[in-house]
């Protein structure tokens, strides 16, 4: 792919990060809440949670993002193959 070709997919990376940021939070909280019947997942630093609470929590989340991030990622580069047609990653 050209130089300039992935000059101009650089905003819309940026652009689906953020998207997968925000996305993967909102679906973090929602499967949070039917696990745990909690609204908030816990935070390290909360004593009141044993370990294995803390590292799932984390854990589930971390996975949540990734799955989410490599879907937007993907949509956003089949996009911008649709409209150039080039492949951002090549």
């Amino acid at each position: 792919m050209s130089k300039g070709a992935k000059f101009a997919y650089r905003p819309i990376g940026l652009v689906a990060g953020v998207l997968a940021g925000a996305v993967s939070g909102a679906v973090f909280k929602q499967v949070w809440k039917r696990v745990s019947g909690e609204d908030d997942a816990p935070d390290a630093l909360q004593s009141e949670y044993p370990m294995w609470e803390i590292v799932l929590s984390a854990a589930l989340q971390g996975a949540i993002f990734a799955a989410t991030k490599a879907a937007i990622d993907r949509a956003g580069a089949q996009t911008f193959t649709k409209l150039t047609g080039a492949w951002p990653g090549d």
